[in-house]
C-alpha cells in the first residue's frame, strides 16, 4: 500500500506526510528532498541552472523510482501532475490524496521560503492563483481522495487521511 500526496506548494504535503508516516510505521519520501540530496543543490539552483524543463526530468526520474518502492508514503512537488506519465505512474502504484488549499493560506505558508523558484518574478497571489488555474483539474484527475485543509490543523489533515487508509 503506497501513499501518494500531491497539492500545490503550501498545502502541507511534506509535514502531513511525515505525520502519516509515523503514525502508519511506513517509509517517508519526499520528491523534492530526494532531488536535492541526490544532486547536492537545491530546487532554487537546479531552476536557475536547468530551468523548469530540467527539474520536471530529474522530478520524472525519482518519482519512476519511488513508485516500484512499496508501503511508502511519498510527498510530490507541487507540479508532479503536469506530466501525463506522472499521473499515470501515481494512480497506478498508489491511492492519490489531493490536499486542497485556499490560495491565501498557501500565500501565507510560502511567503518566508526563499527556495520557490516559481514565485520568484511576480506577486505571490496572482502566480499561486495561474498555477491552481493551471493545474487544479490534473490534480482532480489523478486523485483517489481529495482533502479540504483549510481551517484544519496538519494533524487533523494526517487523520482524516489515515482513516480513509484504514477502510481502503
Amino acid at each position: 500500500m503506497n501513499i501518494f500526496i500531491v497539492g500545490p506548494m503550501g498545502s502541507g504535503k511534506s509535514t502531513v506526510g511525515k505525520i502519516i508516516s509515523n503514525e502508519l510505521f511506513l517509509n517517508f519520501y519526499d520528491t523534492d528532498d530526494e532531488i536535492e540530496s541526490r544532486t547536492g543543490a537545491s530546487i532554487d539552483w537546479i531552476f536557475d541552472l536547468e530551468g523548469e524543463k530540467g527539474f520536471r526530468k530529474r522530478e520524472s526520474s525519482i518519482l519512476t523510482e519511488m513508485v516500484k518502492k512499496n508501503s511508502i508514503v511519498l510527498s510530490t512537488g507541487g507540479g508532479i501532475i503536469l506530466s501525463s506519465i506522472n499521473r499515470d505512474l501515481l494512480s497506478s502504484r498508489g491511492t492519490v490524496f489531493y490536499l486542497s488549499t485556499p490560495i491565501s493560506v498557501q500565500v501565507e505558508r510560502t511567503a518566508k521560503d526563499k527556495d520557490r523558484p516559481l514565485l520568484k518574478d511576480g506577486d505571490p497571489f496572482e502566480i499561486l492563483s495561474k498555477l491552481h488555474e493551471d493545474r487544479k483539474n490534473l490534480y482532480d484527475s489523478v486523485s483517489d481522495h481529495i482533502i479540504e485543509t483549510e481551517k484544519k490543523t496538519s494533524h487533523e489533515v494526517a487523520d482524516e487521511i489515515i482513516k480513509l487508509v484504514k477502510n481502503l
